[in-house]
């Protein structure tokens, strides 16, 4: 495995993010490699952790709106780098990201950190991973908030949309990220904002995980991740602790994702779900400070008035 690392002053100045990194070092169990992974480690260190994670191809930088409010009101705030992303290291191939490979990535980035009493935040394939997380740690999380995410086995038809998507990534010349996430996003981005999400792709041979990750969304019965989210959502069904969704109004991608999570969880059962409107995928960008107060609400509810 060959890992590429942007280089940090490709991060500096940034518009609205004067937050100092924090880097561990993980193994991969397959490899045997080292990979350096960031993420950012805010308010005060003993308080239960909010975990924080993005998906694609963003990085933790799509939460800088939503970290200031949450330390204000108390919490540790912990959002990583996905490893291919932002500052985390990036393996150069296609062929070196796997689902498995992800979720076993954040399950040590977990164990490193010694992270317990966790209430995830997750959107987007922070959500195919962290709920994954969720599944198999459960004993390390206290609450979930679900936003514009879901968990796909491959059993359900994932859409023309979503083909046209996973064929572009796959082989457009030049991957567009900042433009990607401004044209996910309701509300106007300036060019600095986009450069930001640019920042950790120097060339497109740092763009490997960001094209590999619609290709390994579960769309058949007998991709390789199928199973093991199933395997997961027999762990969600039975999960107990509270479960909020907080789902923008004008996202196509996981319209309706909701609505399952909700029927299918038993934490989700009484939670103050809520639909926030005038968000689009990247919902962060959008109503940061609405998707705040909903993870600070959430943090608020004693997770054994569930169960």
């Amino acid at each position: 495995m060959q890992l590429l690392r942007t280089a940090e002053e490709r991060f500096a100045d940034l518009p609205g993010f004067p937050f100092q990194p924090n880097y561990l070092n993980l193994v991969d169990r397959d490899s045997g490699v080292s990979l350096r992974l960031h993420y950012l480690d805010e308010g005060p260190a003993d308080a239960p952790p909010l975990l924080l994670m993005h998906g694609e191809p963003s990085w933790c930088y799509l939460y800088r709106k939503m970290i200031p409010p949450l330390v204000a009101a108390g919490h540790r705030v912990v959002a990583p780098d996905l490893v291919g992303f932002g500052r985390s290291d990036k393996p150069s191939a296609i062929e070196d990201y796997s689902y498995q490979r992800h979720v076993d990535w954040m399950s040590a980035f977990l164990q490193v950190l010694d992270l317990e009493q966790i209430t995830l935040c997750c959107q987007d394939w922070g959500g195919l991973i962290g709920l994954r997380l969720v599944a198999e740690h459960g004993d390390r999380f206290d609450r979930v908030l679900a936003a514009n995410t879901f968990l796909p086995t491959g059993d359900q038809n994932l859409g023309e949309a979503f083909a046209q998507w996973k064929e572009f990534a796959r082989s457009v010349p030049v991957l567009p990220v900042g433009d990607i996430v401004a044209r996910g996003s309701a509300k106007p981005m300036s060019d600095a904002e986009k450069a930001a999400y640019d920042a950790p792709f120097p060339d497109e041979s740092y763009k490997a995980g960001a094209r590999a990750f619609p290709l390994l969304v579960p769309d058949s019965p007998d991709n390789p991740a199928a199973e093991p989210n199933r395997r997961a959502w027999k762990a969600l069904m039975a999960w107990e602790k509270p479960f909020m969704t907080a789902f923008s109004d004008e996202d196509p991608i996981t319209r309706g994702a909701d609505a399952l999570l909700q029927k299918l969880i038993p934490g989700a059962n009484g939670q103050a779900h809520r639909t926030l409107a005038g968000g689009g995928h990247f919902l962060q960008e959008d109503v940061a400070a609405e998707l705040a107060q909903a993870l600070i609400d959430l943090a608020a509810v004693p997770v054994s008035s569930t169960g």
